[in-house]
This record gives C-alpha cells, structure tokens and sequence, in this order.
C-alpha cells in the first residue's frame, strides 16, 4: 500500500516539472506583465521628458529606437545653425521686412503724433528723438534676424531753460522705450537733488537706492541735475549720490534710463567736474527757449484743451504780455504762459461774475478779452483820476 502512493506522488512530480517545462517562460522569467494596450508590440509611451519621434529633414520619418533607447533629433547642420541663430519669433534670413509695418506692430506712432501734438516748435529735439526711435526699431528688426549686437547706451541730458518741455519729452521717451522693448515698465520718476542727497551722515545712500529702486523698469528724471555737485559746501553729501548713481547705470543700464536735466552752463559745470557721468551719457538735447509765435501757439493749444479762446484783441494784448515778460528774470517759456493764462481765467471769471444782472453766452463763458490780460502786474497800473 505504502509503496503504491509514493509512486503516485513520484509521478505527479514528474508530471508537474514536465508541464512547467512544456508550457512555462523560456526566457526573461520574473519580468513583469505588459501593460494594456501595448499587445501591438509597439514600445510603451515615453515618459515625460522623452524626445518625441520627428523628421529629421523631410525625407520621412526617422528609424524606430531599439529596445530601451529614446527617439532623438537630428536635425541637418543648417538647421542647426538655424536653430542657434533663431529664438521663437524671429525671422530667417530670407525674409523681408517694411518698416511701416515694424512700426505698426511697435505702436510708437500715436507715441511720435503725441510729441507733435503736446509740443510747439523744437524741431531739433523732435528730430534727435526720431533717430533715437529709429536707431532703436532697427536694433529691434536686426535682433529678430539673428544679428546680435550690444545695447545701445539710452541715458541721456536735456538740457535749457525752465518750460521747454524736457519733461513732457521725457514722458514720451519713456512711453518709446516701453513700445519697443527697451523699458520693462515705462514710467518716469520725477526727483530733485533733496530726493536724492540726505542732510546727515549716513543718510544719502539709503535715499538714492530706493529712488533708483523706484526707476527700475522706468526713467529716473533728475531735475536740476547740476545741483548735486556743490564743490563750495565741504560737508555736502552729493558726491555720495552721484557715485552710487554712476556704479548703477554702468551695471544696470539695461534696466533703466537715466535723464539728467538742467541749465546748459551748469550742466556744462557739472560734467566738467565728473568726467565718468559724461562718459555714461550717450544722448545730448538741447532745448531751445521758444519765439513769440512759438509761445503765443502754445497759449492757444492750453486755452483750447479749457473751451477757451483769445479773442483778436485779446491776443495782441497777450503778445505786449510777452514782450515784457520775456526781457525780465525768471522767464520761464511754456510754464510763464500757463501761469498768465491761469491769471486770465481768474479775472475772466470775475469780470463775468460780478455783472450779476447781465445774461452772458456760451461764447461769453470761452472768450478772454483784452482786460483779462491788460490788468497783469506786468503793466503799468492807470493813473488815478484826479
């Protein structure tokens, strides 16, 4: 009995190795199952990260990778090249370019429109601010060929007498320097010697870095310029400012724009005295004091964005204003205009105001007339009556 069941037991053994030997893996044993979808015998997906199989010149697809191995790229040599030379967005050496378009797609004409819109006269600055335009929509065209060359040096000095609209240039050349790529953000910070220098030790550093901090992305506009150095005072703290200003728009020049503004002689003065803040400024404008017609223009220009106008009379009264006006000290162009029309409007209104019983017109409420001129402190007063 014993020996008939492990003969039973030998033979099922012998079975179940013969079974495993028929039917069971040949190769690869322990490997793990493959993964839905995969019954084609095609490679499973890369992962991420993987080189996507592609063309390599348009002769058709490239040889499947082996067992293991990622699809690569192999681009021709001139591809390559093209490649290296090229980013997203630019164009191959073949194409061909209009200006008037690059300037469309730039959006600095309303920018140029506005520079002869706000401002009379000054057609040396407008022309130099052109070709600042110019030189730089075509660094941007070169660049968008693959013709690299270094950044052109943006800081500039205008300079010339109080309200000859430096300021308003400087508003529209940073609002060109945004448009075309040069300026992250486009705003201008407006600051004076006290925004810079401090009155104690210890204090100057810290305003003139957060000032700069402030321009960053932008135009730092210094206004008066020239009064950051004061050799005769011994104990002034604007030579601190303008080495903490010369360190930065050398190193940082590509993030900001430096405008330094002020008297021609004292600007003069100024850069005599600091030879390296010459030497990081590219652009010189020169802002010249404007001519009766000029000033007389842009008075109508201030009146007409008010609904107000000159009447003819009125007009020649303001032109005797000027004449006067501008022989004296302290003349200050467009600002000296602005501030006389502003005095105009006060007695406009108060000649019309106190007339109570009197019925006045729209064209009444716009037109200045000669006594709203004639009774500036510039003319003689009358002559009391005896």
């Amino acid at each position: 009995m014993m020996v008939a069941i492990g003969a039973l037991v030998a033979a099922t053994v012998i079975l179940a190795v013969f079974l495993r030997l028929m039917f069971g893996p040949r190769s690869g044993a322990g490997r793990s199952p493959r993964k839905a979808g995969d019954r084609s015998g095609q490679p499973a997906k890369a992962q991420l990260g993987a080189v996507p199989d592609v063309s390599t010149n348009g002769a058709g697809p490239a040889p499947r990778p082996g067992p293991g191995k990622l699809p690569t790229i192999r681009p021709t040599a001139k591809q390559g090249r093209a490649a290296r030379r090229r980013g997203p967005g630019e164009l191959p050496p073949e194409a061909l370019i209009t200006f008037a378009e690059e300037r469309k797609v730039a959006a600095i004409d309303d920018t140029f429109a506005a520079l002869d819109r706000e401002l009379v006269g000054l057609v040396p600055v407008k022309k130099q601010v052109e070709e600042i335009g110019s030189l730089l929509l075509v660094d941007r065209v070169r660049q968008r060929f693959g013709l690299v060359a270094p950044r052109p040096n943006l800081h500039m000095c205008f300079t010339g007498a109080p309200g000859t609209g430096k300021t308003t240039v400087g508003l529209l050349m940073a609002d060109l320097l945004h448009q075309l790529g040069y300026l992250e953000q486009g705003h201008l910070v407006h600051a004076m010697r006290d925004d810079l220098v401090g009155e104690y030790v210890g204090q100057t550093a810290p305003k003139t870095r957060r000032l700069l901090d402030r321009a960053m992305g932008g135009v730092l506009f210094i206004d008066e310029a020239s009064a950051l150095y004061q050799p005769d005072n011994s104990k002034d703290f604007g030579l601190e400012a303008i080495e903490i200003l010369l360190q930065v728009m050398e190193n940082e020049r590509d993030k900001f724009v430096v405008i330094l503004a002020g008297y021609q002689d004292r600007m003069d003065t100024f850069f005599d005295s600091n030879p390296g803040m010459r030497s990081r400024v590219a652009h010189h404008l020169d802002f010249a004091d404007y001519d009766m017609d000029e000033l007389v223009a842009i008075g109508r220009l201030m009146l007409e964005r008010a609904s107000y106008y000159l009447s003819p009379e009125a007009e020649m009264a303001f032109r005797q204003y000027l004449a006067i006006r501008m022989q004296q000290p302290l003349f200050a162009n467009a600002r000296s205009v602005r501030n006389e029309l502003e005095r105009a409007r006060l007695r406009h209104a108060h000649r019309l105001a106190t007339d109570q019983q009197r019925r006045w017109s729209r064209d009444d409420l716009m037109r200045l007339e000669p006594e709203d001129i004639l009774t500036g402190r510039v003319f003689p007063a009358p002559a009391a009556s005896s």
